[in-house]
């Protein structure tokens, strides 16, 4: 049987981005959004216990956030509705791309989604109001394990200009690089 979906590296080891097979006629369309099978097969063992959705305006950037071992969360990633640039910055210590990052353009009308395994922090920007987006977690949301990264230490050219960002004040006071959680 072939795959319902195409899954390719991302630029960072460990980063996926899914493209679903999508079957459109008159009717509309229909697709698999996730199959743990397939991911398995490209990321090796993980499975979610939890599922979040967020709807967000233009301009609104959440993130850097992920959580500290032992409750660290692999995330997939999808937008339902509108377009987000979601980013994945790798945190952990002995890899070799430590402090790289990867962002992608996550849309309704693209459907891919894009899988973050642990040791990373992830964020996205909305760039279109009433953005949906979904996202599965492989552990359940921990308060006291909940961290970030600051967004200053990422240098990338943003469409949407960093004074016109709405963050929430504990966005903006996530440490930088040189003092933020790095995984084992």
């Amino acid at each position: 049987m072939t795959s319902p979906m195409d899954i390719q590296k991302g630029s960072i080891e460990g980063l996926y981005v899914i493209r679903p097979k999508v079957f459109e006629d008159e009717r509309g369309h229909f697709f698999e959004s996730f199959r743990l099978s397939s991911l398995q097969a490209a990321a090796g063992p993980v499975t979610f216990v939890q599922e979040n959705e967020s709807r967000s305006q233009r301009g609104v950037f959440r993130g850097l956030h992920f959580q500290r071992t032992p409750k660290a969360q692999a995330k997939l990633i999808r937008c339902v509705r509108g377009r987000i640039l979601d980013i994945a910055v790798d945190l952990r210590a002995n890899s070799p791309t430590r402090g790289q990052f990867e962002v992608i353009e996550l849309s309704a009308d693209n459907r891919l989604s894009f899988f973050v395994p642990v040791g990373f922090a992830h964020g996205f920007l909305c760039l279109e109001d009433n953005s949906i987006v979904q996202y599965k977690t492989s552990d359940y949301y921990s308060p006291q394990d909940e961290s970030g990264l600051s967004i200053d230490c990422i240098d990338f050219q943003w469409p949407i200009p960093r004074a016109e960002w709405k963050l929430t004040s504990k966005d903006q006071t996530w440490p930088d690089m040189d003092k933020v959680y790095l995984f084992d």
